[in-house]
């Protein structure tokens, strides 16, 4: 499921890329600024997840000791598992709170504790929730870079999302020439210097939360469909069945851009903040 990331690791095994599970990130502190946006809300007590919404969160994976030795408790077996195979311990520490934040959300959709919640993953890892006879059919899906997490919910319908942070130390041209398709490449290149950057990782996350709501990872090549990349110009996604999927656009933090991908057009994007719900939470 790792889609641009897999190729860009293979390509930079030495680069500071997406920290995608069981990948080697650098050891430095994420440092992440997350002001309150006008269109990042703090969530409703109780959370119901409407048929024409999807809902997006926000979260800062760097937790103080006592919340993450929590979220790690409602951690399954292989979860723990996955977490021990870091190399660094920051990276280890952000896995647990990714998985045990994602844990603490679903387990509030659909009541139940998050200790219960069992997942089955697809042919290319995508999670799902192991449903109980009457729960809403909830799909979900999450991203993390950098010491910052979104996660996506929807009722019933596919969804994708993915997060970057925008960085400077990345060979982009080379990256772009590998897994752009053509009119993408030709739309980059057109750009002024100053907007490249932050074109590349709209690119990338615009592709990124489309291959991961197909569910398909690698089985998509990255040059076979097409998405805007132009910054502050309307998201646009091109493909054989660009009419079964809406294409947006997020700004999670500074210096982060995201993109979430979800199946239809009849759905409204709801936007929440985790840390604010989290505190209500557990008052």
């Amino acid at each position: 499921m790792e889609g641009i990331a897999h190729t860009i690791k293979n390509l930079y095994k030495r680069s500071d890329s997406a920290a995608g599970a069981g990948m080697r990130c650098s050891p430095e502190p994420s440092g992440i600024l997350m002001p309150i946006f006008t269109n990042w809300s703090s969530p409703p007590n109780e959370l119901r997840l409407e048929h024409d919404a999807i809902h997006v969160w926000r979260a800062s994976l760097d937790c103080d000791i006592g919340l993450l030795k929590r979220l790690e408790a409602s951690l399954a077996p292989d979860e723990k598992s996955r977490a021990a195979r870091y190399v660094f311990q920051r990276d280890r520490d952000h896995f647990i709170a990714a998985r045990g934040i994602l844990r603490t959300i679903l387990g509030a959709y659909v009541h139940r504790p998050t200790a219960n919640l069992r997942f089955t993953y697809g042919p290319e890892g995508k999670p799902a929730l192991q449903l109980i006879g009457g729960e809403p059919s909830i799909r979900f899906n999450l991203s993390h870079s950098h010491g910052l997490a979104v996660y996506a919910f929807s009722n019933h319908r596919e969804v994708g999302i993915d997060v970057e942070a925008i960085r400077r130390n990345i060979a982009r041209d080379e990256i772009a020439g590998r897994v752009y398709s053509v009119p993408e490449l030709a739309e980059f290149h057109a750009l002024p210097l100053e907007l490249k950057n932050k074109a590349f990782f709209l690119c990338w996350t615009r592709k990124e939360a489309y291959i991961k709501a197909r569910g398909s990872g690698m089985g998509i090549p990255l040059d076979s469909f097409e998405v805007s990349l132009t910054p502050d110009q309307p998201e646009v996604l091109r493909s054989a069945d660009s009419s079964r999927w809406t294409l947006r656009s997020l700004q999670p933090a500074p210096e982060y851009v995201g993109a979430v991908v979800g199946e239809g057009s009849d759905w409204v994007l709801r936007l929440w903040d985790w840390w604010n719900w989290e505190l209500r939470y557990q008052a």
